[in-house]
């Protein structure tokens, strides 16, 4: 019996990518297939082979783990990892989806309960984390974040970062023009 696994993971072009491969047996051989069709191969401490795309942006790690040098769109698709540890065969299965990057967040104010409240949005069709700086202090973790009136400093800049994966992107407004 044959243990299968799959995971989606997603990825942002141009950046580059590891498979999640968590396995903590030695392994005597690996494949790894994309679509059915052989992309990487090593056997026991042999240096792995590289087939197609990713000849020249594959690297086959010892643990089976797969990373692609600078992702491209056409790396989206369905991966499976088959290593065999010397009693049996293993199947690791992952769909690899490969998004654009997330564009400039936009900030938007406006005044509220004796309160400037600051909103970050971006459109984007993957989960973002958010930050605030105020002042290059970080000041939340969300897409909202308010200062009481009286705190406002006038002269200070908020600045919203989103980032996913290993890209960031930020937006900045002046405090000034959020004011009444």
């Amino acid at each position: 019996i044959a243990h299968i696994y799959c995971e989606d993971v997603f990825a942002i072009m141009g950046e580059n990518f590891t498979f999640p491969v968590k396995v903590d047996q030695e392994l005597v051989e690996s494949t790894w297939k994309k679509n059915k069709d052989k992309v990487a191969e090593r056997e026991g401490l042999n240096e792995p082979t590289y087939f197609g795309p990713l000849r020249n942006r594959g690297v086959l790690m010892e643990n089976g783990s797969l990373t692609i040098v600078n992702l491209e769109k056409d790396d989206a698709g369905a991966y499976e990892l088959q290593y065999w540890d010397s009693v049996k065969d293993h199947y690791l299965n992952f769909v690899l989806v490969v998004l654009d990057p997330p564009p400039e967040p936009k900030i938007s104010c406006n005044t509220s309960d004796h309160k400037l409240v600051l909103n970050c949005a971006a459109d984007f069709q993957g989960p973002l984390n958010y930050a605030w700086k105020l002042s290059n202090n970080t000041q939340g973790y969300q897409k909202e974040f308010s200062i009481p009136l009286e705190d406002v400093d006038t002269t200070a800049n908020a600045t919203c970062i989103i980032k996913l994966s290993q890209t960031e992107r930020s937006s900045e407004i002046s405090l000034f023009q959020c004011l009444p």
